[in-house]
Formats: structure tokens, sequence, C-alpha cells
């Protein structure tokens, strides 16, 4: 019936993210062993009431307030534990905050968990807020991933929507690099109903509303909902957690930790091809027109400068010092 009897622990699970993760986890019988951790207790005590209503067979859901006690003997772990964005942010405004969150969220799987299979950091910005938990807890970088699919399912639903045609029929839409304003999106791969997306001769300026409408998704959710998305950002972080656990692989870009000589990409977090199956996340490196090649170029040196931007508020240390606190980095 489940994937695993393994515990899963999910972090910001008072949230709406959280409980959306909550339930889509039993429902897809990812484990029945699921803790629910989160520092607002009525929050989190709530969630925890409503999956006990839901009446889950063979569920064992227990709920926390304590690090302590949802850290320890988790095997997997999601946190969507950062603050949420609003109305008129960018990812990159809740850059310090988030990150020196994810500090801490790192050293507590170092602490009570390092026997730890996967973790997903799906708060934003998440590709340094990932980077900063990578650094922090030890794990090697297989084993942490950031949520990346959003960007490429907008991205099928712009260009499904621009086409008028069902959105399952449009393949291999993809961006990669930052989760973010500098995303690069790449085409020349896409096919809808089977012909290259090149054979429909999109006008330059419709092409330029599909990247527009991809790249603002998220905002567009808070314009409509008043709310920063939520029931998407839960269930891709949900399948990339079951991919983990020996379920469907997951092969959306996920967010990976990245330092390739060969790519040309140096200790960054960013969205790759990639594959999430149980032995972690296993990456390529992006193949692309030089427009989009120059595009990702752009997209990682605006991570570089993040990640600076955090080495200068000592959340991290210098690159060369990340051994001192993770040795498989």
């Amino acid at each position: 019936m489940y994937l695993t009897q393994d515990k899963l622990t999910i972090v910001g699970a008072g949230g709406a993210i959280g409980s959306n993760m909550a339930q889509a986890a039993l429902m897809l019988g990812l484990t029945p062993n699921i803790c629910l951790y989160d520092i607002f207790e009525p929050g989190v005590h709530g969630v925890a009431e409503e999956m006990y209503h839901c009446a889950f067979e063979g569920a064992n859901v227990t709920w926390t307030t304590d690090p302590a006690v949802a850290f320890k003997d988790a095997k997997y772990i999601i946190s969507s534990g950062g603050a949420p964005r609003k109305e008129g942010m960018t990812r990159e405004d809740l850059l310090v905050g988030n990150c020196k969150i994810a500090a801490e969220f790192g050293d507590n799987i170092k602490k009570y968990c390092p026997d730890v299979k996967h973790v997903v950091v799906i708060f934003n910005p998440a590709d340094v807020t990932a980077l900063t938990a990578l650094i922090h807890s030890g794990l090697k970088p297989e084993q942490l991933t950031s949520l990346a699919a959003l960007d490429s399912t907008r991205l099928q639903e712009s260009i499904a929507k621009a086409l008028d045609v069902p959105q399952y029929t449009v393949k291999n839409a993809r961006t990669y690099g930052g989760h973010g304003e500098a995303m690069a999106v790449f085409a020349s791969a896409i096919t809808v109903g089977g012909k290259a997306l090149a054979e429909y001769n999109i006008p330059a300026d419709k092409w330029e509303e599909i990247k527009h409408d991809t790249i603002q998704g998220g905002s567009n959710i808070i314009k409509l909902r008043g709310r920063s998305s939520f029931q998407s950002p839960a269930y891709q972080a949900v399948k990339m957690i079951a991919a983990s656990m020996g379920g469907e692989k997951f092969e959306w870009p996920a967010g990976c930790y990245v330092n390739c000589d060969r790519c040309g990409y140096k200790n960054v977090m960013m969205a790759m091809p990639s594959t999430i199956d149980a032995t972690g996340v296993h990456f390529t490196a992006p193949k692309g027109t030089a427009e989009e090649m120059a595009a990702l170029q752009a997209s990682y040196e605006h991570l570089c400068k993040m990640r600076e931007e955090i080495i200068s508020l000592g959340i991290v240390p210098a690159v060369a010092d990340w051994k001192t606190l993770n040795p498989n980095l």
C-alpha cells in the first residue's frame, strides 16, 4: 500500500504548502509514518487534526513544534519552512531571512538525522536556500534537491494556452538555471502533438509573451488568489520525494548542486536536466541553441551573485571553506 515505512518529516507543515504536502503524501501512498513540524503550534496541530479526520488507512501521523522530535530518525524530509512571497515581491526579496532559516534547517539535519536519505527544499529563493541547507547539513549533493519543476510546467501551460492545445501534448518544455526572474527558457527541443515547436511559427512578440507568462507564473498566482501558490509546489515536491523512495522517476528539472568543470558551472544549486530515483538526483549538461546557452550563462551568473551575498553576510563560509561544514562538497 505504501512505498516505504520510513519516516517522512514535513517542515513548515502548518502552512498551506505543508498541509497540501501531507495530504498528497498520504493520498499517493508514500509512507504511513509522517511527522508534521512547524514552530506555529495552532497551525501544525490543526493540520494534524485534518489528517486524522481524513482517516487514511494505516496512517501514523504525528506533529510537533520540537525540531529534535521532528528530525530524529527522519529518512526523508520536505521543507517549505520559509517566509512566503507576497504580492510585489520577487523571490530574491526573501534571500536573507530565508537563508538564515535554511542554515538552521541544515544544522538540524546534521544534528538529528545525518542518515537521512533525501531532502527537498522548496522555500524561496529555492536555489540559494537549498545551497545553504546543503552546506550546513553535511549531506552528499545527490541527497538534496530544490523545487524547480514549476518553471517548466508553467512554460508547458503557457505554450498550450497560446496554441490552444491540451497541455499534455506539449513535450520537453524546460527551463534551466535559476528559479526566478533570471531563469533560462529552452524551446529548441519542445514538441507539440509530435511536431517541433518551430513548425508552429509563433510570432516573436507572442513568444516573448509566453516567456513573460512563464517567468511571472508565480506572481500571477499571487494576483489571482491573494497568496503565493501552494497546490502546485506541494504536489511537485511530493512527487520528487516519492521518486527518491523508489516510486516513479521524477524527470522534470530539479535544482541540483552543480560543481562541474565540463559544464562550466561551479558551486551553485540550479535547475538542470535531471532524474530523481532511489539513488538520489543525477543530472546532465543542458544542450540548446547559442541564445539558450547565453541565457543560461546569465542565469548562472545571477545565482553566483546571490551566493556571494550570503557569503558576505556570514550565512555560509567562503566557497574554499565549505568543506569545514560539509566534507562532501
